[in-house]
C-alpha cells in the first residue's frame, strides 16, 4: 500500500512538471513582430483577433515656455483665527506673526525679551480659548507684508505662522 501511494504521488508530480507549457515561443513571437514593425517604419495601429490586456501608452510630449511670470498669491496663505487679548506690548493689527507659544507665562516673557533685544516689536497675547500665550514678533495691517515678514522669521523660528483677529 505505502509503495502505491508512493508510485502515485511521483506519477502526479511527473505530471504536474510535464504539463507546465512554456510561453517563452510567445514572448519571441512577439520580439520578432516589434522588430519588423521597427524595421519597416510601421505606426498605425494594428488590428488583430487577438485580445490584448496591455495598455496603450501615448508619448510625452512637452511644450517650450513662452513665458514665466512670477505671482504673489498671498491669499492662499493659511491664516489662523483666533480670539486673543494683548497682554504685553502696543496692541495687534489685522494679521500677526507668531513665533511662540506657551502655556506658561515666564516661557513667553523671555522669548519676547530676546525678540525685543534683536530689534522686533514683540509683543505677547493670550487665547483663553486654549489657554496659551502667543509670542507675536511682529504686526500688520495688509496679509502680504505679514506673509513676508513670517518668510523671513521662519529661518530662526521653524514654526512660524499667520494669525488673525
Amino acid at each position: 500500500m505505502k509503495k502505491l501511494m508512493i508510485l502515485s504521488a511521483a506519477m502526479c508530480v511527473a505530471m504536474a512538471f510535464t504539463s507546465c507549457k512554456s510561453s517563452e515561443s510567445a514572448y519571441k513571437k512577439a520580439y520578432e513582430k516589434a522588430k519588423a514593425q521597427e524595421l519597416s517604419g510601421y505606426t498605425a495601429p494594428e488590428t488583430s483577433t487577438e485580445s490584448s490586456d496591455a495598455p496603450v501608452v501615448a508619448p510625452v510630449e512637452t511644450q517650450p515656455v513662452t513665458e514665466t511670470r512670477v505671482v504673489d498669491n498671498y491669499d492662499n496663505e493659511a491664516v489662523r483665527r483666533e480670539d486673543v487679548s494683548v497682554v504685553k506690548g502696543s496692541g495687534l493689527k489685522t494679521y500677526s506673526v507668531v513665533v511662540g507659544s506657551f502655556s506658561v507665562k515666564a516661557n513667553a516673557d523671555g522669548l519676547q525679551q530676546r525678540l525685543l533685544s534683536a530689534g522686533y516689536d514683540a509683543q505677547i497675547a493670550y487665547n483663553s480659548g486654549n489657554n496659551m500665550y502667543r509670542v507675536v514678533a511682529s504686526t500688520y495691517d495688509s496679509k502680504a507684508s505679514a506673509v513676508q515678514s513670517r518668510n523671513q522669521l521662519r529661518s530662526q523660528y521653524a514654526d512660524a505662522w499667520l494669525l488673525s483677529k
